[in-house]
């Protein structure tokens, strides 16, 4: 029988989208079928339809913005910022595609030329998350395309309807239905795709331990390139400021925007201890301020539900755990409405707890941790597996320095909130957030490897050392 899926609005409960499990092996076969034509074609015609992607984006934005907020929860404001942030990153891929894995003619010897070009991989599967369940994958599937891959994408089971929704569009703009395929199911349709022998590249964000599970899977398979994005236990540093009141909205930025569902979010806040009672209680008093409310609410709330009970219910559990070995609540999770996985921001002292748990609370929980020294605060942005996004708010230029330097992430910013990053940089982290491929302005390296070619027009060779003056004739 096959399975049924729906999708739930965490707002409302309601059922928004309903479909079947896809046939994984059917849909790989098209695109196998179809991506050398795709290929074929010139650069500038995959660019082109890059561009009118991008256009038909805009023609739809309003309908893709509300889907979105409607499927995730996230604020409609919120929505459209991922919105425009699919619409951007076709100029930003085309850039990148130009400057990291364009054509080059390279010194060669006399009479010959040397060539350096990139081929695209062939079948690419793009593994989708539910938080930015349309600017992720898009931000994996343009460069794929510009640079000539076929794509078999999978959206989070959590959000299909915005997936379905995105490969319409490509398919809009002229993409081949065959060169872009989407396929929905849960964990059992994303490891047949991932591993079918003629999938060539597995582009994927999520959780670390879904992505550490893949590349055990493939440890010996290195022909199969891999981009894993696996998120963050990300730690944001109030050190030495004069403006206290910016510190704390950048921290809160940091922590509970879209409810705290961002790879990036800030879950550790490490503060010197002469500032502990005015950033915390300003803190504290700047979250019993943020509405949450539906993504549709009039006045527009700062956040919304989480994506749906089961992660309300974890990220509850979690707080309780943290209460129950030593953690201090400042302000408790709390659960406003029942039967709807809406979350007030929680925030909890942890500096006493003898063992913290290094794992990403995907939700707007904030862990709070006094130093007194500097080194310190280092040490402890440095107590964790993971390394994507990392911050210091305040301090000397001096100390910024040395914070870069020490810092373990792919992601550091002084006098900036730990997530919003720009699609024009390279996106990525270090330890378990991810294997060294950063996606975003980087995502051209992982689409396409490169071809070294020493060509001339005419055959010309000699062999000039090493020969007998006469051939040696042989006895007869």
């Amino acid at each position: 029988m096959t399975e049924r899926l729906i999708s739930i609005e965490p707002a409302t409960g309601h059922q928004l989208w309903q479909g079947a499990a896809s046939d994984v092996e059917a849909e790989v076969a098209r695109v196998v079928e179809s991506w050398p034509a795709w290929a074929s074609t010139s650069i500038t015609s995959r660019i082109e339809t890059m561009r009118r992607f991008a256009n038909v984006v805009r023609a739809k934005e309003e309908a893709l913005t509300d889907l979105i907020a409607r499927e995730t929860g996230k604020p409609l404001w919120d929505a459209r910022t991922e919105v425009a942030a699919v619409i951007n990153k076709v100029d930003i891929s085309a850039a990148a595609y130009s400057e990291r894995t364009g054509h080059r003619r390279l010194e060669g010897a006399v009479g010959a030329k040397q060539a350096l070009r990139h081929k695209p991989h062939g079948v690419m599967a793009v593994l989708g998350p539910y938080n930015f369940p349309a600017h992720l994958p898009n931000g994996h599937i343009v460069p794929a395309l510009i640079a000539g891959n076929g794509i078999v994408f999978k959206p989070s089971e959590k959000t299909p309807a915005v997936g379905e929704m995105l490969v319409q569009l490509y398919h809009e703009a002229g993409v081949p239905e065959a060169v872009v395929r989407c396929v929905h199911g849960g964990p059992d349709v994303g490891r047949a795709l991932t591993a079918h022998p003629t999938v060539r590249g597995i582009l994927f964000t999520g959780s670390a331990q879904t992505g550490i599970a893949i590349n055990r899977a493939f440890a010996d398979q290195p022909d199969k390139i891999l981009a894993l994005e696996m998120g963050g236990n990300n730690p944001i540093i109030a050190w030495d400021t004069g403006d206290v009141a910016s510190a704390v909205a950048l921290i809160a930025q940091s922590a509970f925007l879209s409810a705290g569902q961002r790879c990036t979010a800030a879950k550790r806040l490490i503060v010197r201890d002469t500032l502990y009672d005015r950033i915390v209680g300003d803190l504290k008093n700047l979250a019993d301020r943020l509405v949450i409310d539906h993504p549709h609410a009039d006045p527009a709330p700062y956040m919304g539900p989480v994506i749906d009970m089961r992660a309300a219910d974890s990220l509850t559990d979690n707080f309780i755990h943290l209460m129950s070995n030593g953690g201090k609540p400042i302000k408790h999770l709390a659960r406003p409405r029942d039967g709807l996985p809406f979350l007030t921001p929680g925030i909890i002292d942890v500096t006493d707890m003898e063992e913290r748990p290094d794992i990403e609370l995907f939700g707007p929980v904030l862990q709070v941790v006094r130093v007194e020294t500097f080194e310190q605060a280092i040490a402890e942005a440095n107590n964790t597996r993971y390394g994507l996004s990392a911050a210091l708010i305040g301090g000397s230029p001096q100390q910024y320095n040395q914070f870069w330097a020490n810092v373990q992430a792919g992601i550091v910013n002084w006098n900036r909130p730990t997530n919003g990053a720009s699609s024009s940089a390279p996106f990525g982290g270090v330890g378990i957030s991810g294997n060294h491929r950063p996606s975003a302005y980087y995502a051209a390296d992982y689409c396409a490897y490169p071809v070294v070619s020493s060509e001339a027009e005419q055959p010309r060779a000699s062999i000039e050392v090493g020969l007998r003056s006469e051939p040696i004739i042989a006895d007869r």
